[in-house]
């Protein structure tokens, strides 16, 4: 079976250049330098150094996975009738999990397959993220299992014959456009994080049409600095950070102030070409776990715009305080709570309301010491319902004393005067 690497040892040595955001893409023999070409797409990925093409299935549910009531969500929508446009490496349609769920018209930018043919493994695992569907003996699954997948190949990954450009994301982006797709998935950014001209005109284009694009937002984060990268930075895409089992930002995510939400993007089981399964690292992998949600939101809301979509997402995250911050957004992505709510979202997530706050600190509900002025009044009010009462209840037993009296009285003088 062949490997994704020539040998563990190197597969591991990829793993961490990827996580950390080094540019796996390797130039063409010849051609310019990366600084000299700054279009070339750069995707991290970080492959398990187990990892088989045509290899086994993985029997547990993923943790991303496990996380979630998934019956309570598949009640809620499956993604049926919603198509999300995978732009990246081609997407393998020889995974069981994948086969059927292969939309018709994919198309190859940098071949002349119909964006079925991946060599590089990296579009197969966003797509099963998406959508693969259930499959005997394994845990995993698609989040939204029964969308439909359109395989766009814009490029050929480390393969330095296909390495592929901005120039052919943009025309994939058009053409996913035209095909109709609902959201598109780029797992992808620029290489030194350059804005293009003609990528921004294409992400105009598609936000107009009214698709909802969802993007990684990189994996060059290690740094600690805060960068935009593109095109997950453009106005209308909904941006994503690679999250881990403790609802924190993977280290290697890139932060930024276009961050909109994050997602579980660290040990991320997902289908591989020619059959199976393997894990891996990155915010390419954080992205279809948003689009898959988004799928679901579209299937069972068809009239929602991808402002709505977007708002229901990040207005439904769980939130690490009142407002976006630039390493997690809006908060991380939560499936339940965000099919939960039918009601129609705004198309602006806004932040929670403000505390009250004096001088810097947040002033506590006021605590009374005893009863209060109104348990007072009704306390006072049955003290003078029951002093009436006594009152008349002493004058009508003094009248009765009074008449008994008398009558002794009147006995008496009678008996007397016998």
């Amino acid at each position: 079976m062949p490997r994704t690497s020539g040998t563990r040892a190197l597969q591991r040595v990829f793993g961490v250049l990827a996580a950390t955001g080094v540019c796996l893409t390797a130039a063409p023999a010849g051609s310019a330098s990366a600084s000299d070409k700054p279009d070339k797409p750069d995707f991290g990925l970080t492959s398990s150094s187990e990892c088989v093409f045509g290899g086994g299935n993985i029997k547990p549910a993923p943790w991303s996975l496990q996380r979630i009531l998934l019956d309570q969500m598949r009640g809620e929508s499956t993604g049926k009738d919603v198509t999300v446009a995978v732009i990246d490496t081609g997407v393998d349609n020889t995974n069981k999990q994948l086969s059927s769920a292969i939309a018709p018209g994919g198309k190859d930018f940098v071949g002349n397959t119909k964006g079925t043919t991946d060599t590089e493994g990296h579009g197969t695992r966003v797509a099963g993220i998406i959508a693969a569907r259930p499959v005997s003996g394994s845990g995993f699954a698609g989040i939204a299992p029964e969308a439909k997948i359109l395989p766009i190949r814009y490029t050929g990954g480390e393969d330095e014959k296909k390495p592929g450009s901005s120039a052919t994301m943009s025309a994939a982006i058009d053409y996913a456009v035209k095909q109709h797709a609902s959201i598109i998935n780029i797992s992808s950014d620029t290489v030194g994080r350059q804005d293009n001209a003609a990528l921004r005109a294409a992400v105009d284009r598609a936000v107009a049409s009214g698709a909802l694009i969802v993007a990684a937002a990189g994996n060059e984060g290690a740094d600690g600095k805060s960068a935009d990268t593109y095109p997950a930075a453009y106005e209308g895409v909904l941006a994503v950070a690679a999250s881990d089992r403790n609802d924190e930002r993977a280290f290697f995510s890139q932060s930024g102030k276009f961050v909109d939400v994050a997602a579980p993007g660290v040990g991320m089981i997902s289908t591989v070409p020619k059959g199976g399964q393997c894990t891996a690292d990155g915010t390419s992998f954080a992205a279809p776990y948003v689009a898959g949600v988004a799928a679901l939101l579209k299937s069972k809301h068809p009239g929602w715009s991808a402002a709505q979509i977007t708002t229901r997402i990040e207005e439904s995250a769980k939130r690490t305080g009142r407002d976006r911050n630039q390493y997690l957004g809006w908060g991380v992505v939560d499936p339940i709570a965000a099919l939960a709510d039918d009601s129609d979202p705004k198309t602006r997530a806004t932040a929670d309301p403000k505390p009250d706050i004096v001088a810097g600190h947040v002033v506590p509900m006021a605590v009374t010491m005893g009863e209060s002025e109104a348990e007072r009044d009704q306390r006072t009010a049955m003290y003078v319902m029951g002093g009436s009462l006594v009152l008349v209840l002493v004058v009508a037993g003094s009248g009765v004393v009074v008449r008994d009296w008398r009558r002794k009285q009147t006995r008496a003088a009678g008996t007397g005067s016998l």
